[in-house]
């Protein structure tokens, strides 16, 4: 019996028996359809032995970032194949019961693979000390996320260097015309006209700052705990002739305390804060805007039911992706912001805008994959390729969502500011004089 032959019911029992999928082994055994939409492709012993020890997503992770296990082909195509055979509440991923465990390890006798478990992967971020949600603690995170290299960053997410979702005002528009029009969305949201002094919490690479000072004449503070976004982020406002109008800082929001500001811009940064953060976040971003100042929060979320408020310590997004990431439905974050003294005024989903922008996202690793490696590594690139592709799936399926809201910090007397209608709301007060992304 070949190594494909051993492995092939394995391999069946976690996808499950209806996925089309082809099976490559070390020893140049086959098995299941060639033509299948993705193939597993086992390099070596170590694979296995490495989902013997972790039967679940994150042995899978490992196997795969490592490249002990490598999946060839079109991974959107077969996690998407996938998907529609598996239980929609889990997702696309792997999952491996007892029973398929105990063919594993009979599997793995047979194989001669039985041995100490194998070290994880340089990319996988070691559990953190600390408490979840202290201000060091989030700093490293967030430096595990996000400094991994600006050129990596740039073949990834485009011209824009802008890492959330995307809005396709246009549906023949490309990405970076997208991203554009996101920010475009906020800074109309957000009622901006020149001179008014404007809050980025969680700035990235700057992108929102720069649309908002080079478009609508606004002085921008850029927060983020990144280094390497903020060196970039500060170099670009220079190179645009926008440094006299935008600041970029390495700080906390916690820290903050320059108020009072016009408008406060968060786009991508809530899912960092934490579920027993929310209430902490939005008092804070409350203190600081002047009355009649608006707040537009902009980020994930997932569908209420069961209880998922953290990602499990042992899962491929906490250990790969997002370290104290939590995800919660929208209405724990209209509840804090509310609770903090805001008027909620206007909420958008943007869920089927996010599939896109992920798609996309993978479109250009994929397609630049020798240079993006190069930039980082192997297994960072496999990181993003993995988590991206399912994520799309995600978003495509409706178990996570993302949004858009919109508060006011009303007056004593409940003055708002607002406009009448949601037309007028959406209007541009300025004109946009260019994308900024397109000048190199």
């Amino acid at each position: 019996m070949t190594v494909a032959d051993t492995v092939a019911p394995l391999v069946r029992a976690v996808v499950g028996a209806q996925v089309p999928v082809g099976i490559r082994c070390w020893d140049g055994s086959r098995s299941g359809p060639s033509d299948a939409p993705w193939q597993v492709h086992i390099v070596n012993r170590r694979g296995l032995r490495r989902l013997l020890w972790a039967p679940n997503d994150l042995g899978f992770a490992r196997a795969y970032v490592s490249g002990d296990i490598d999946i060839e082909g079109d991974l959107l195509a077969g996690l998407d194949v996938l998907e529609q055979v598996s239980d929609p509440s889990r997702g696309p991923g792997v999952r491996i019961d007892k029973q398929t465990k105990k063919a594993l390890a009979t599997a793995a006798l047979r194989l001669g693979i039985i041995g100490l478990p194998p070290k994880p992967p340089a990319e996988e971020m070691k559990p953190a000390r600390g408490h979840r949600h202290d201000k060091d603690r989030d700093a490293a995170a967030i430096s595990h996320h996000y400094d991994v290299g600006n050129g990596f960053y740039r073949l990834v997410l485009g011209e824009s260097m802008t890492y959330s979702c995307a809005y396709w005002a246009e549906p023949s528009a490309d990405l970076d015309a997208a991203q554009y029009a996101k920010c475009d969305l906020v800074a109309r949201k957000l009622g901006l006209t020149a001179g008014m002094r404007v809050l980025d919490v969680g700035c990235g690479w700057g992108t929102f700052a720069l649309h908002a000072a080079r478009n609508y004449g606004v002085h921008v503070v850029g927060v983020t705990l990144s280094h390497e976004q903020a060196e970039y982020a500060g170099k670009r406002m220079v190179d645009a002739g926008v440094g006299d109008l935008v600041q970029i800082r390495v700080q906390d929001y916690r820290d903050v305390t320059d108020g009072p500001y016009d408008a406060i811009s968060s786009i991508g940064m809530a899912e960092h804060v934490g579920a027993a953060m929310l209430a902490t976040y939005a008092a804070d971003l409350f203190a600081l805007l002047r009355p009649r100042g608006r707040l537009l929060n902009h980020a994930i979320s997932r569908r209420p039911g069961k209880p998922a408020a953290k990602f499990s310590k042992t899962s491929f997004i906490d250990r790969y992706v997002f370290p104290d990431g939590e995800i919660e439905p929208i209405a724990p974050m209209i509840e804090a912001l509310e609770g903090a003294g805001f008027e909620v005024r206007d909420v958008e989903s943007l869920r089927e805008h996010y599939a896109l922008t992920l798609r996309a996202w993978v479109g250009n690793l994929e397609a630049n994959w020798d240079e993006a490696v190069s930039h980082s590594s192997a297994g960072r690139a496999r990181v993003w390729r993995l988590y991206m592709a399912g994520a799309a799936l995600a978003f495509a399926a409706n178990r996570l969502g993302i949004n858009q809201v919109l508060a006011v910090k009303s007056s004593e007397r409940g003055e708002s500011g607002m406009p009448g209608t949601r037309a007028e709301l959406l209007q541009s007060s300025a004109p946009i004089a260019s994308w900024p992304g397109r000048e190199q």
